[in-house]
């Protein structure tokens, strides 16, 4: 006797809460001035940071994405054990192994869950959220945890002020579940990499092809290394390309977006990136002065923004689009769902 299988009913996959967190110390720019040479309108003017998170020594990044993660399963109204897959986007793990994602498991109580880490860097969460929604697409799942969570004063040169000015520590978490009918939740996505400016922003030491010595140490190659030039020029330009692509494959216009929520790396290259695509100021979200660049972090972070300042309801059309290292670019159109 034969089996026949039947094919498994198309879902779309929904955000139905959104949980972060940072930890309480900042680090201002009058606080940079006494570490580095710089100023509070230097850095504002070429950065629009004014202050940023940084965790106190031991605090790790799982620490920090299993606070975020327990907001966000809070705000749902559930409980962990009912999560059953874990993505974490990060490029700053506690460890090299286990993965992140398994000590968060762990700390949460998802029992019986699955998991893994994401390296994408700035793009971490975003390519984490479309990983997340295809699982839900599959049928596979029905509740998956999607978290952006970055240490990255753990890699920082303080010496370094065309580094250490632009990034601070924190955590997003969303969850993810099949939409009701008549929801569209995650509509459509387009990434790509680009190996070619790798090391534009990258860190040269710590890996299989430069393993830690005391050389390695000592040469400082173990902190974020970036060429700011560079990295600004391409971000501004394959940001707007893929965004564009999107809407455009979708013929939906800028018009019709409520929100764009783009990677907070620099204001400068947000409004760059926002004046090619044709969106107005105040369809854009910036919440930089708050964090700095908190890496896979931003876009959960901008979205519990945007929640707070009211510029979400259910329907509302929403635009992400990151840029990082690696170069790893990203873009994803979504219809907000809660």
């Amino acid at each position: 006797m034969s089996l026949t299988l039947q094919p498994r009913k198309s879902v779309r996959a929904k955000i139905s809460s959104v949980g972060t967190y940072v930890p309480p110390r900042l680090l201002t720019n009058a606080d940079l001035e006494k570490m580095v040479e710089t100023n509070d309108q230097w850095i504002v003017e070429r950065t629009g940071i004014r202050q940023r998170h940084i965790v106190d020594k031991g605090v790790a990044t799982s620490d920090l994405a299993v606070e975020a993660a327990k907001d966000c399963l809070a705000r749902r109204g559930i409980e962990g054990k009912e999560v059953e897959a874990i993505i974490v986007g990060t490029v700053t793990p506690d460890m090299f192994f286990p993965a992140t994602a398994c000590l968060v498991q762990n700390r949460i109580g998802a029992i019986g869950a699955w998991g893994f880490d994401l390296s994408a860097a700035c793009s971490g969460f975003i390519y984490a959220l479309q990983m997340g929604a295809k699982l839900i697409e599959s049928g596979a799942h029905k509740k998956v945890l999607v978290i952006g969570a970055d240490v990255m004063s753990s890699i920082l040169d303080y010496t370094d002020r065309t580094t250490c000015i632009l990034f601070g520590d924190g955590a997003g978490a969303v969850l993810l579940e099949p939409c009701e009918e008549g929801e569209t939740g995650l509509i459509d996505f387009l990434h790509e990499v680009d190996g070619s400016g790798a090391e534009s922003l990258y860190m040269p030491a710590g890996g299989s092809a430069l393993p830690a010595s005391h050389e390695s140490v000592d040469n400082r190659k173990h902190f974020v290394h970036q060429s700011g030039g560079a990295v600004f020029k391409v971000a501004t330009r394959k940001m707007a390309e893929l965004a564009e692509e999107v809407l455009r494959r979708n013929e939906i216009t800028a018009e019709d977006i409520k929100l764009f929520i783009p990677h907070q790396a620099n204001r400068r290259i947000i409004v760059a990136t926002a004046e090619r695509l044709g969106m107005p100021e105040e369809k854009v979200l910036i919440n930089i002065d708050e964090y700095g660049n908190t890496t896979g972090a931003t876009i959960p972070l901008a979205m519990h923004t945007a929640l707070e300042r009211k510029l979400l309801k259910k329907g509302d059309l929403v635009l992400l689009a990151s840029f990082g290292g690696g170069y790893t670019i990203g873009s994803t159109l979504l219809r907000w769902e809660f």
